[in-house]
C-alpha cells in the first residue's frame, strides 16, 4: 500500500510537469462568410484523424483519454480508457534528472502495463488529449505505442474540445478497460535517444527545443536543477503547431514552420522538452511532415541540465 501511495502521488506531481503552457501564436483565420479568405487545409498524417473518423468508429477502436483520471473524472467521451503517461514510464524508478527517468518501461514491465489497460495490439489504438492547452500526452503515449511495436495509433486532432463538439457523447469518469494479452518483444530505438547517444554525436544533429519561451530563456518551473536550453537548440514551441481552435496548423504551414527555423528533411533531427513529452508529439509531427530523420530525447531536459552544461 506504501508504494502504492507514493506512485500516485508522483502521478499527481509530475502531471502538472515539464511539458506545457501556451503562447499566445495567432494562427490563420478560417474561412467565414462574407470575408473572401481561404481556410487552410486541415494537416493529413498517418497518425493523425479527426473527431467525425472517431465518430464513425467508436465501435472499432480502443479509444485512450491520454488526460488521464483525473481529468476523465471531470469529463470524457463515453468509453474513453484515461491513461497518464508515467504510467508507462520509468517514473518510479527514482527521481527527475537521474538517468533514465521517465523513459519507456522496459518491455517486461511495459507488457503487463499495457494488458492491464486493455490496449490490445491487434486493435486500433485512438488517442485524444488537450491539444495546445495541455502537455502533449497523446502524443507521447502514441510514440511509446509505436516503439512498442504497435501497427495502428492514431492521435485526435483538435482533442477533447474536439470530439465534444462534434456531438460524441461524453460521460464522467473513465471507463475501466478489460484486460488484454499484450507482449512487447522489444523498444523500437528507431526515433528515440538518450543522454549518452546524443552528448557523444552531437555535432551531427539539429536539437529542437520544444518549450515555451520562458523555459527556453532560462527559467525554471518544474524542478529543472537549472535553467536555460541545450547548445545551439533552435526553438519552435509546441504550441506553434496549432490553430486557435485547437486544430493542427496546416502541413504547408507546419513544414514552413520548420524549414524557417532552419530544419531541413534531410537533417538529422533531435527533439526535447522538459521530460520528453511535447518533444515526442512534436517528433511525430516532424515525421508525417517529411523529416524522417527525427529522434525524441525522452529523457530531455531534465536529465541534461543535471549533467552537462547548458546556455
Amino acid at each position: 500500500m506504501k508504494k502504492t501511495a507514493l506512485f500516485l502521488a508522483l502521478i499527481l506531481t509530475v502531471g502538472l510537469v515539464g511539458c506545457g503552457g501556451t503562447t499566445e501564436d495567432p494562427a490563420a483565420e478560417n474561412n467565414s462568410a462574407g470575408t473572401g479568405e481561404v481556410a487552410a487545409e486541415p494537416f493529413e498524417g498517418e497518425y493523425i484523424v479527426d473527431a467525425d473518423y472517431v465518430k464513425e468508429n467508436l465501435d472499432d477502436i480502443i479509444l485512450v483519454d491520454a488526460r488521464g483520471d483525473e481529468a476523465a473524472a471531470e469529463e470524457t467521451i463515453k468509453g474513453a480508457v484515461p491513461i497518464m503517461w508515467q504510467y508507462l514510464a520509468t517514473c518510479e524508478d527514482g527521481v527527475s534528472g537521474d538517468a533514465n527517468w521517465g523513459c519507456i518501461l522496459d518491455p517486461e514491465r511495459l507488457s503487463v502495463r499495457l494488458s492491464e489497460k486493455g490496449l490490445d495490439m491487434d486493435k486500433e489504438i485512438v488517442l485524444f488529449a488537450a491539444a495546445q492547452d495541455g502537455w502533449g500526452d497523446d502524443g507521447r503515449i502514441g510514440w511509446e505505442l509505436l516503439a512498442a511495436g504497435y501497427d495502428d495509433v492514431k492521435l485526435v486532432n483538435g482533442g477533447f474540445n474536439a470530439l465534444k463538439e462534434a456531438g460524441i457523447e461524453t460521460q464522467k469518469g473513465g471507463t475501466t478497460p478489460e484486460p488484454a494479452d499484450v507482449t512487447v518483444e522489444a523498444i523500437d530505438e528507431t526515433h528515440l535517444i538518450n543522454t549518452d547517444e546524443l552528448k557523444a554525436n552531437y555535432d551531427d544533429y539539429k536539437v529542437v527545443d520544444v518549450r515555451a519561451d520562458e523555459e527556453y530563456d532560462g527559467e525554471t518551473l518544474y524542478g529543472e536543477v537549472k535553467g536555460g536550453h541545450l547548445p545551439g537548440a533552435i526553438h519552435i514551441r509546441y504550441t506553434d503547431l496549432f490553430q486557435d481552435d485547437g486544430t493542427l496548423k496546416s502541413n504547408d504551414e507546419i513544414v514552413q514552420l520548420f524549414e524557417d527555423a532552419g530544419l531541413s528533411k534531410e537533417d538529422q533531427i533531435v527533439t526535447y522538452c522538459t521530460a520528453g513529452i511535447r518533444s515526442a508529439y512534436m517528433q511525430l509531427i516532424l515525421e508525417m511532415c517529411g523529416f524522417e530523420n527525427t529522434k525524441n530525447y525522452d529523457e530531455s531536459y531534465y536529465r541534461w541540465c543535471a549533467v552537462e552544461e547548458v546556455e
